[in-house]
Formats: C-alpha cells, structure tokens, sequence
C-alpha cells in the first residue's frame, strides 16, 4: 500500500479568521487558530495558497474573508480561484495555480459543487497525485470543503430524522482519504444521528465529526492531530455486533449495539490504521 506523503486538513466550518476587534482573540487567532496552522503546515507564510470557495453561494465574498484571515497571518502569496464548471477545471491558468501551490483551501457550501465541478477532472487528478507523492502539500478544507475528502461523501440529511434509515443522503467524494466519513458542524447541528447511519451503510469506514472551529491534521493519511477550539467525535462501527441498516425500509428506526465512540479535543491524537487514540495528559498545555 503507497505511503502517502500529503497532509490533509479538514475543518469543522465557521473556524476563527481573526476579525474579532479585541487584541487577546487576535493574538490567539495569529499564534493557536486553525488557519495558522494550515499556513505552517504548508510551509509558512511565504506558502502560494489556493482558495477555492466553489462550493459557496457567495464565492466572491468567501473569498475576500479569507484573503483578509490570511493577509492577517502575514501570507504573502493568497490566490482564489472559483471553479464555476468542469471546463473551469480544464484550463491552464486553473491547472498551474494548482500545480503551483503548496496549499489548497477549499471553502464551505454545498459539497456536492465540489465533486461536480472538479472530480474526475485534470485539476481532481493533479490534486490526487500532488497528496500521495508530495511531503508539505496541503489540501485543507472547511466544512463542505472537508466532507468532500472522502470517497462515501455525506450529501445531506436532517438531524430531525436521526437514526431512521434514509435520514442520510450519500454521495461520492473527491477520495483523497476514503478510509473516512467527515461530517462538519456536528456539535452544533446535532448530526450524531446521520454520520451514525453512514457508518451503519459503511461500517469498515470511520465516521468523523467536527464541532466548528475545530479540525485534524492528518499526516500520511493515518496519523490525525485534533486542533481548534471543539471537539472531534469519532464513529468506529467495524465491531458492530448488529447492524441492521442492509435489511429495514426507509423510515426506520435503526439498531447498532457495539459502535465504539471517541470524544477527542485539542491535541489529542488518532490513528486510522488500527483505530487507536493517544490523548494529552490532563495537565498537558493546549497546542
């Protein structure tokens, strides 16, 4: 199996982008934010970064946000590019921005934008290649821009009909980490629910889900580091002793006995491979 070499980093949405007025949030925003680390990641502030807000309905101003949070962090070369179509990922001028940056950043919206405009296309095809074979290339990305990562993609579903079969509608992603299920904005909408029945339809997968401001740092597509201000839920349903998703009608109510739940926060660590979490010593610093 190729080792990848990539860091992937998907964000919960809503993370801070340093426009509070009062100079403590600044200064935290600077030194411990998610953005922050994004940009060291990809090399620090000298990085060429992508924004890509295709999945927004309002590209153009999600695009200014975050030339404006980077501008703060002191980054230097920031270039937003909306893919619009699949044509707009067949041009040159979009193809060497992605082959040029150390940092793709892919915005929130609907997920589904992403993987229609750009999956199965040369831009889907260099990113691909860029995240296996190159050490410090960063694809990070932010609420739909995180749960387009996977290859079982989460595509909608409302929380208010949690474990019913059907509550969850799937979709295929870009498949950068296909070992996964990202769900965003999980504390907050309540979406224990529907990444339980995704993990139900694909019980060899691990379901994540990130609170806002919250996301992981995943180096050679296994070892995860928690950053952010919430928490990381992890769904591992591959000991399920039942699970019976595969033979219920729509509408449902679900059964899943043995689904192992992790509740991970800042600095805390998982590992995909064997499913094992390593966390901070109760007296440890936040990272």
């Amino acid at each position: 199996m190729q080792k990848i070499k990539g860091t992937l980093i998907p964000i919960g949405g809503n993370e801070d982008k340093g426009i509070e007025e009062n100079e403590m949030y600044t200064l935290e925003f600077i030194q411990e934010g998610i953005l922050y680390h994004v940009v060291q990641e990809a090399g620090g502030i000298e990085a060429n970064i992508v924004v890509i807000p295709t999945a927004s309905s309002i590209p153009i101003e999600v695009g200014d946000n975050y030339l404006s949070a980077f501008s703060a962090l002191g980054c230097k070369n920031v270039t937003v590019l909306n893919i619009k179509s699949k044509k707009d990922s067949e041009k040159e001028e979009s193809i060497q921005l992605i082959k040029n940056a150390n940092c793709i950043m892919f915005s929130g919206g609907d997920q589904s934008k992403i993987t229609n405009r750009i999956g199965g296309t040369t831009i889907h095809d260099i990113l691909l290649n860029r995240y296996k074979n190159e050490e410090g290339f960063v694809i990070a990305g932010t609420s739909a821009g995180a749960m387009s990562m996977t290859n079982e993609m989460i595509a909608g579903g409302s929380p208010r009909e949690a474990f019913v079969k059907g509550a969850v509608t799937m979709y295929k992603g870009l498949g950068l980490i296909p070992e996964l299920i990202i769900d965003t904005h999980f504390i907050q909408r309540g979406r224990f629910g529907r990444v339980s029945e995704a993990v139900a339809k694909f019980p060899d997968l691990i379901g994540f889900g990130l609170a806002e401001d919250t996301g992981m740092i995943i180096k050679n597509g296994n070892e995860c580091t928690v950053i952010g201000s919430g928490m990381v839920i992890v769904f591992d349903g591959h000991k399920l002793t039942h699970n019976n998703e595969k033979v219920l009608e729509e509408g449902t109510p679900m059964t899943m006995t043995n689904l192992t739940v992790h509740v991970l926060s800042n600095g805390d660590q998982y590992h995909i491979k064997n499913r094992k979490v390593s966390v901070l010593p109760i007296e440890a610093d936040f990272i």
